[in-house]
């Protein structure tokens, strides 16, 4: 058998040390900003986002109130500083909709954190939220990075925790995205095709959106 021939992909460390973002636009920012992008009419009303504002900024549709939550009381962004799978300091029903990209990984209770999301959420609310699958660890995070999830894991935690509500779960991404992604190249080293085609068995990423019910 052949060797295949994997070029300049053929080695051990990563063509980028910032998951691409150097040479263009990460590819799982890709999927994030387009799933963001196709809900933008539920980023509305009081609006609750981890560590900065910047997507409610670019997808916000009627935004009133805008709030950044972050663990870190050094964030002078954050308006809200608090633990989310403690943060029973926030008031319940207090926000139409809350922003959660690539954060969960770094929650070691998952289940308390996704109470509090549900119960911080005003009834009709919506989390808009995404999870890695396949994902590098980030420098100085190897002690604090905890969890990978697949859209199976997501549809049972996420389903629990807004029972009553909608859960909608989608995997984004194949073999060669999550290959690129790992390696550090960038979306737009990759053609529309090849970043549209979605295998279930290699997602780079889940995309959740669970309503509470109202």
């Amino acid at each position: 058998m052949r060797p295949a021939l994997l070029g300049p992909l053929h080695r051990t460390t990563p063509l980028s040390e910032h998951w691409g973002r150097d040479r263009g636009t990460p590819i799982d920012r890709y999927y994030i900003e387009q799933f963001l992008a196709a809900h933008r009419e539920a980023i509305r009303g009081g609006v609750l986002e981890v560590l900065n504002a910047d997507y409610t900024e670019r997808f916000g549709t009627g935004v009133d109130r805008s709030d950044v939550l972050d663990i870190d009381p050094a964030n002078e962004r954050a308006t809200l500083v608090a633990d989310l799978a403690a943060a029973d300091a926030i008031p319940g029903e207090s926000f139409d909709c809350f922003i959660l990209t690539q954060t969960l990984q770094y929650v070691y209770d998952l289940h308390a954190a996704l109470t509090h999301a549900h119960r911080i959420l005003r009834p009709g609310g919506s989390l808009l939220c995404t999870v890695p699958t396949t994902s590098r660890i980030g420098r100085g995070e190897l002690d604090s990075e905890y969890w990978r999830l697949t859209a199976a894991a997501c549809e049972r935690i996420f389903g629990e925790a807004f029972a009553g509500g909608e859960v909608d779960v989608r995997a984004r991404g194949n073999v060669l995205t999550g290959i690129a992604f790992l390696v550090g190249m960038a979306a737009e080293e990759l053609s529309r095709r090849e970043l549209e085609f979605d295998d279930p068995f290699f997602p780079l990423l889940v995309t959740v959106v669970a309503r509470r019910a109202g």
